[in-house]
Formats: structure tokens, sequence, C-alpha cells
């Protein structure tokens, strides 16, 4: 969760400072050559009175080192010590070398209450919560009160899909079958009058041997429900539409709704029910579910739904429609 936060920051970093580094008039003095702001009479006629050809001179000079960026540069310091992760230590390197101009300052020694946030630097006000929880080393935190946190929002639908896809990759290595996530992409209507493609379909995975798909696989974040309880187990109408318009669009006549398994269902992980398409014989639509508790045992659920012999989505002599249709000439 650490190294997360980590890549978070120091993306919404880059991302912020690509609309350039604050910056800010600070009083400077300095012994110069030439006359540069106002002259210094005290230091020019005491310590420099023997050295004429030097100025005394302060000076106001736009700078980079205010305190907004030796907060960010002490968090970049911090985080560089602590990450175990390559590319997040490859960001911080880079933060590390834009920030070379600003002061090193330890964190306890930061002062937070000087940073003047204005309409010219308002985009930095969500990047300094970040920086002090981070500095602060609040990474995780399960009390109550009224301090602040992360949140982290996940979109289930897709990392099911990709954990599934990438699970049946690692379980189908050594065999003839590929597996698509999120593709192949093709057209349910086509225009009569124009010939232009309409409705793009996109299956989760599809399974497939020398490009014909053979198993197209539409992963569902959704509680399966008791045939008890319901007859239809909670699939929706839609989902079967849907798999119903892949075995038209794909020819492929084996398809299968994935669910995760929990612990409400009487059955073991793996082939729940199978349904055949009505008046069509060949095709099936299985519903199946996979224990995400056990993620060791995925890959021989996914190889024992695709590889027992007698199941009916054994796919080793498998053959897509189109395969099927092709009649062998004699001799």
């Amino acid at each position: 969760m650490l190294e997360i936060l980590i890549r978070v920051f120091s993306e919404k970093l880059f991302a912020t400072l690509r609309q350039g580094m604050p910056r800010a008039y600070t009083v400077r003095e300095d012994d110069v050559s030439a006359l540069r702001g106002s002259l210094n009479v005290v230091r020019q006629f005491t310590i420099l009175a023997a050295t004429p050809q030097r100025l005394a001179c302060r000076f106001d000079e736009l700078s980079p080192n205010i305190v907004l960026n030796q907060i960010m540069k002490a968090t970049v310091a911090r985080l560089l010590t602590i990450s175990g992760n390559r590319e997040n230590l490859r960001r911080l390197a880079e933060l590390a070398f834009v920030y070379e101009e600003v002061a090193p300052i330890p964190v306890r020694s930061l002062r937070w209450d000087q940073v003047v946030l204005d309409r010219t630097n308002v985009g930095w006000t969500e990047l300094l919560r970040f920086a002090r929880l981070l500095l602060q080393g609040r990474y995780q935190s399960t009390t109550s009160g009224t301090s602040e946190g992360f949140s982290l929002l996940f979109e289930m639908n897709k990392l099911f899909e990709e954990f599934v896809g990438r699970s049946l990759k690692r379980a189908l290595q050594g065999t003839d079958l590929a597996v698509r996530l999120q593709g192949p992409r093709e057209y349910a209507l086509i225009d009569r009058q124009s010939g232009a493609l309409r409705f793009a379909t996109r299956p989760d995975v599809v399974v497939s041997r020398n490009g014909k798909p053979l198993l197209v696989i539409d992963t569902k974040w959704k509680r399966l429900k008791e045939a008890t309880d319901d007859p239809k187990r909670g699939v929706g109408q839609a989902d079967v539409y849907q798999m119903m318009a892949y075995a038209h669009v794909y020819e492929c006549n084996r398809l299968m709704l994935l669910y995760p398994h929990h612990q409400e269902l009487a059955e073991r992980d793996g082939l729940v029910a199978v349904h055949q398409i009505a008046r069509k014989l060949d095709s099936l639509i299985g519903i199946a579910t996979v224990d995400l508790a056990r993620p060791e045992h995925i890959g021989i659920v996914l190889r024992r739904l695709l590889f027992n012999e007698g199941s009916p989505f054994d796919l080793k002599v498998a053959r897509s429609r189109v395969e099927q249709q092709i009649t062998p000439v004699p001799g």
C-alpha cells in the first residue's frame, strides 16, 4: 500500500511541476562586483573597507528556495529512503534532481506555518496535505477521529477481469491455446445502406486456437445466489443476451459467465451450471466461480474447467463453429 501511495504522490508532483515550480522574492545579502538593490553601508565601510571592488548589497531575488519547495524536497528525500520499488525510486530520483537548487531542511525544522497558498499556487494544496501525511508516517490508520487520511478506490469489475485473464494465461502456458483480454473487437450490426459497422463488442476474455475463438468468458463482480433461493441464481437477463450476441458475432459455441466464489454457495468453486442456448444444440453458456481467497488454487480451477475429460468446456478437442462447418472432401 505504501508503494502505491508513493507512486500517486510522485505522479501528482510531476504533473503539478509541469505547470511551473513556485518561486517567491526573498531578501538576499551578498558581496557582488556591481551595485544591486541597496548598499549595506555598515558592512561596506567596516568589513569591506579594504576591498572596495566588492559591494555589500541587499536585494530581492526570485528564488525557488521557499518553504513549500523545501517541504516537497524533504518529502522526496524521505521517500527515497523507504521505497523499495524500482520504478518509484526512478521517479523520486528525477524529482530530487528537479529540487537540487532548493536548500535541504531537516523535517523537524520545516516551517509549515510560513507556507503561503494563494491564487498563484492553490494547485499545491492537495500535495501539501499529502506531504504532511507522508512525513508524519501516517500511511494507513484504522483509528477514528477528525484527522485526514487516504482513500483508495478500485474498480472491482476491471480488477477482477484483469486478474482472471492473467491467471488464465498462466494456467494455459505450454498449450496451443491463446488468451486475449478485451478483444478481439467485432461489431454486432452492419448498416445496409452505408456498410458502416455499428455496436462494437469487446469480450472480457477470449480463449482461441490459431486465431479461432473457442471460449468467450465474461467476468462479473457479483454474488451468485443459491438455486433454492433463485432458479436463475441472480444472473442478469442482460448478461445472457450479451453472451448470446458473443456466440453469434464470434461464431463461438462455448461461453462462460465467471463470478467470484463465496461461502454461501453450497458447491465448491468451479462449474456451477450449464445452459443450452435455445434452438442451438451446440451452443452452451456455463456459470462458474473462482475462489479469490485461494489465489494459488485459481489456476487449478481454470484448468479443471477447460481440460477435464467429459467437461462440456473441454478445449483439448474443441473446435470453433467455423471449423465444424467445414466438410472434408472424400479422397
